[in-house]
Order: C-alpha cells, then structure tokens, then sequence
C-alpha cells in the first residue's frame, strides 16, 4: 500500500511538473492571423408562391366554414398539378379571432372594455417548386385564393453543387495570401496553426417578396416573375505560423 501510495504521488508531481512547464511557455511568435473569401452568383431555381383569403362575421363557426371552403377548393386544383420537387403543395396559416367593440368609458365592468362583436380570420396555401411554369399557371386557376407574395430563392440541390467549387477558391486564396504576407514580411515560408471553412448556408435566404393584385387581375395565363440571382459565398479564415 505504502509503494502504490508512493507512485501515485511521484506521477501526480510528474503531471504538475508538465502543467507548470507548459504554463510557462512563451506564446508563439511571427503568427498572422488571416482570412479570405469567395463568392459566386446562381440563377435562383425554387419558386415559392402564398395563397391567402381572409372572412370576417358574426358567427365564428361561419367564418370557419368559409375558409375552410375556400382553402379546400384551392387544395383541390393544386393537388392536381402537384409533383415531388417541382410543384409541392402545403397549407400555411390558418387562424380565427374575435372583433371587439371600442371600449365604453361610460359603461362599468366588462362592458367597459367593450364586447366581441364579430369573428375574422385568414387562410393560407402554399405552393413551391422548380417548376416555375406550372407554378405560375395554377396561380391562375385558383380562384377562391389571391396570391399574397411570392420569392425566390436557392435550392439546398443547386447550392451545394457550387459550394464545393467555392470552397476551393477561398482555400486557394487563403494561401495565396499567407504567401504574399510570408514574402513582406522577408520569411520563407508558413505553416498553418489553425483554419476554419464557413459558408452561408445557415443564413436565412433573401426573398423577393412582392404584394399581388386583387382577384380580379388574375387570369388563367401564367403569372409574370423573375428569379434573379443568390450569391454563394465561403470564408476561410485562420492563422499562420512565419519563418524564415
């Protein structure tokens, strides 16, 4: 017991030794800390498309009725274009909520703060794909919804088929940059003490968003749009160890 106690404390002073020893260590010298990106435009190639219709009344369960009608003969027309990836078909919002009158300074109690005079609510539909075309005529086949806004955007498909490209054109760059600072600063060569490779793929995509005209503007021909571009970027950054 008196050796085994003696050996875990030489081994503890061995691993206390080494701590105090890297403690004392001198930072790193000629360390550069750099970064480089690249960057590549992409014809956007999803279409998302929104329904909406809204009902006001009396009654809450007419107002439901009403839009439940409305979304399902809406349903009913794009599940008939429908097709994985170029035409998918989704309900959005759906939401019923009382009207209240103004309040009655002259009243007392709950008549006070004024009463439900009414129901309103709103309905959406959601349509998105590649296939712009089909798209854009079932905007004009549907009849009990107006087209509340519409966007583009980049498919997860189409982005990562230029990431990789991307990628490598910042990485290029990196070097390329660790080099011209080696030479400036008269060393002849680095090393890499660290680098990391992001991309924008966790930022929220930028949609076009536009408001549509009433129902009455919308005909069975296709409805104009234009996808215009995204930007795919890739940002390497790090440090760099210099010597000579």
């Amino acid at each position: 017991m008196r050796a085994l106690r003696t050996l875990l404390l030489s081994a503890w002073a061995c691993a206390a030794c080494h701590a105090a020893s890297a403690q004392t260590l001198p930072p790193p010298s000629n360390v550069v800390s750099l970064s480089a990106s690249a960057s590549v435009e992409v014809l956007n190639d999803w279409l998302t498309m929104a329904f909406s219709t809204s009902r006001e009344g009396t009654d809450a369960n007419t107002v439901q009725a009403q839009l439940r009608q409305a979304l399902d003969a809406a349903l009913a027309e794009a599940r008939k274009a429908a097709k994985p990836g170029a035409l998918e078909v989704q309900t959005g919002g759906f939401q019923i909520y009382p009207r209240y009158a103004p309040p009655n300074p002259r009243a007392i109690g709950a008549a006070a703060a004024g009463g439900i005079v009414g129901w309103q609510g709103s309905a959406e539909l959601l349509v998105q794909g590649r296939d712009v075309q089909a798209i854009t005529q079932l905007a004009g086949r549907i009849q009990t919804l107006t087209i509340s806004r519409l966007g583009f955007t980049l498919s997860r498909e189409a982005r990562e088929k230029v990431e990789g490209d991307v990628t490598a054109q910042a990485i290029a760059r990196f070097r390329a940059r660790a080099d011209a600072v080696t030479r400036a600063f008269g060393m002849g060569s680095y090393s890499v003490r660290e680098v990391n490779v992001s991309g924008d793929e966790a930022a929220l995509p930028q949609v076009r968003m536009r408001a549509m005209a009433s129902a009455t503007a919308v005909n069975e021909s296709a409805q104009p749009v234009e996808a215009g571009k995204a930007t795919v970027t890739a940002t390497v950054s790090g440090s760099v160890q210099i010597s000579k």
